[in-house]
């Protein structure tokens, strides 16, 4: 299947134009495969960063131009046939054949990279205008909209685009809630202590906090949003809400095509799914973790081109790239929140630095191994953190704790 999807006249059909879909167009032209390659994307615009959304794009400090993966000049440049607006209904694994609401094109090789959506509350009030998500550049003009001096915005999940809107709510000017239904925010992926700090520098900035809240409701008046009804009965007053409350693989098309699944694609270590001829990459994959040895869904930037490369070194023969240590950050007023690995297993916790300061690392171990850290305006605990969590090396746990000695000598 390799050598053919690097003929002449294979083609390589990709349903996503997002960020990893977008990304797989780029390594497959620096990785020298010159066939055709179909883009199809159900969006009007070409693959754009979605991180700052939340934040840059809410504040007026991003454009669509600087958001772009690539110029629209790349696609033609590179004879990519990039059809936007354009959705995949089906896939015929038999025929080799994806179906869009505009026709059907044939592949030889077909990559799935349809990300994930936001998960919807089944509750009443639930369609009244001013009721937002946000994955997409349409739901963050949507928001933008609704936000700004006077607004008074609830937030619907305490994660931690949650708190990124809400931060950028606060810049702008105006009153923002969040309502969590666990007892603490980021309850979901993060340890106690940065919980505990996040809610208390977003409280320093104005933010309220409505915890262990469950929502019953969306209440409203000539069609528009008015308040979010909590679990009780009591009203919490808003011109608009945001509901995040985690997100759901776009893993039908795939399903319905009878490929493995498992909470999102089940691919290997080269994104490949059930079947030879397809590759799944992104949001949407159940991805191996070699460095935990299990299987995980990961929603990342940085996910999404690690396994960019995996596909693009597949059909271009190349050697796969090392596993990556799994990170993510968020930006939340002057903080830079950074993360590298997952505490799958940790036994313990080690703080270093100054959490009044706002300058300090979470370090999560099983046993003398770092598995993840949490680094909030950090840089190097991050860095050196995340070497040790790739290397699964040993460290001395009293330097560790010790924020005098440098983690150039706790890696040493």
């Amino acid at each position: 299947m390799t050598e053919q999807a690097l003929g002449a006249d294979a083609r390589v059909v990709i349903i996503g134009a997002g960020h990893a879909g977008g990304s797989a167009v780029a390594f497959l032209r620096q990785f020298g495969f010159a066939g055709p390659i179909v883009l199809i994307g159900d969006e009007p615009t070409p693959p754009y960063q979605r991180p700052p959304l939340s934040k840059a794009w809410l504040k007026g400090e991003a454009d669509a131009a600087s958001l772009m993966l690539k110029p629209e000049s790349f696609y033609v440049e590179q004879g990519i046939d990039l059809r936007l607006s354009s959705k995949a209904v089906a896939i015929d694994r038999a025929a080799k054949t994806v179906t869009l609401d505009s026709g059907t094109v044939a592949y030889d090789v077909l990559i799935i990279a349809t990300g994930a959506r936001a998960r919807r509350l089944p509750l009443p009030g639930a369609d009244l205008y001013g009721v937002l998500e946000l994955r997409n550049a349409a739901d963050a003009e949507k928001l933008k909209t609704a936000i700004g001096p006077g607004k008074r915005l609830a937030v619907v999940g305490g994660g931690y685009v949650g708190l990124e809107v809400a931060a950028s709510a606060r810049a702008l000017g105006a009153d923002a809630v969040v309502i969590e239904r666990e007892s603490r925010v980021l309850a979901r992926v993060a340890c106690p202590e940065l919980s505990a700090f996040f809610q208390s520098y977003h409280g320093a900035k104005g933010v309220a906090f409505e915890l262990d809240a469950g929502v019953e409701g969306f209440e409203g008046a000539n069609g528009h949003i008015t308040g979010v009804r909590l679990s009780g009965g009591r009203i919490v007053p808003c011109d608009a809400a945001v509901v995040g409350v985690g997100a759901v693989p776009n893993d039908e098309l795939a399903a319905a095509a009878g490929l493995a699944i498992d909470n999102g694609i089940v691919v290997d270590g080269e994104a490949r799914t059930s079947d030879p001829a397809i590759f799944a990459i992104g949001d949407v994959t159940r991805r191996p973790l070699p460095l935990y040895g299990r299987m995980h869904r990961l929603e990342s930037v940085p996910n999404a081109l690690e396994q960019a490369k995996q596909v693009a070194s597949a059909l271009t023969g190349r050697k796969q790239p090392a596993p990556e240590v799994p990170w993510f950050w968020s930006d939340q007023y002057d903080l830079k929140l950074q993360i590298a690995g997952i505490p799958f297993d940790a036994d313990r916790i080690v703080v270093r630095g100054h959490v009044e300061a706002a300058k300090f690392a979470v370090f999560h171990l099983k046993g003398d191994r770092i598995v993840a850290v949490e680094a909030v305006n950090a840089p190097p605990e991050f860095m050196a953190g995340k070497l040790l969590i790739g290397q699964a090396k040993p460290i001395d746990i009293a330097k560790l704790s010790n924020d005098s000695v440098s983690m150039k000598e706790v890696a040493a």
